[in-house]
Formats: structure tokens, sequence, C-alpha cells
């Protein structure tokens, strides 16, 4: 039998993936704290990825973490192609959550930068942007 071996990934994407999943921890708890409930993190199908996606009175929102140096980084890290993978995600999370159809259903993006706290834009884009 052959033993697999998996590759190992550099230290400097190791170290981004870690930066990341603290963001996403520190927004996860600064949603919370604002009265969001968690409804899912990491939520990945094939044509997409959330980070959170929350829910707050009558809004459900999927929630895009950026952590970079400086808050104009954070703000230009969302491209495009990304908004559209996160739109086609959080349709598959609506429609496999149908309780959810009837409410205001938007984009938001959290961005992180060193030493301060989260940075929530609501209603980043909408979808078709």
């Amino acid at each position: 039998m052959t033993k697999r071996i998996r590759p190992v990934a550099a230290p400097e994407r190791l170290r981004a993936l870690h930066r990341g999943h603290r963001a996403e921890l520190l927004c996860v708890w600064h949603l919370r704290l604002r009265g969001y409930r968690i409804l899912a993190r990491g939520y990945r199908v094939p044509s997409g990825e959330i980070d959170i996606i929350a829910r707050r009175f009558g809004v459900v929102a999927a929630i895009e973490v950026k952590a970079r140096a400086t808050l104009a980084e954070a703000g230009e890290a969302l491209a495009p192609r990304q908004r559209r993978r996160v739109a086609r995600a959080f349709e598959h999370f609506l429609t496999m959550h149908a309780a959810l159809a009837g409410l205001v259903q938007r984009f938001d993006v959290m961005l992180v930068t060193p030493g301060r706290l989260p940075r929530h834009l609501s209603n980043a884009w909408r979808e078709g942007d």
C-alpha cells in the first residue's frame, strides 16, 4: 500500500490562512455583540463560498471578510468574480433554507486591519453589480 503525500503549503500561504481565520472569528464576535445571529461560517458549494451568513431582525446577510494591512487594501480586495461566487453560494444557501426567503437579503463586507475593530459595510453591493 502506498502512502499519499500531501503537498506542504508555503509558509506565506499558511500565515495568510491563519490571519483570515482570526479575522473571521473577530468578525463573528463583533456581529454577535451587535445583535446578529450567525447562521453559517465558511459556507461552501462548488459554485462559491461565503465567509459568514448572519441574520438580524428581518435581514439575512452574506458577509465577506477581508483582512489586509490597510482599509484601502481591504476595500479593494473584493473582485467582481468573487462577488459573483458569493452571490451564487448565497442563492444556494437560501434555496436550502426556505424559511429565510421572506427576509431582506443583502451582501455585506467586513474589513479587518491590525489594531482596529472590524469595519462593517452593510449592503456593500447588489447582485449583478
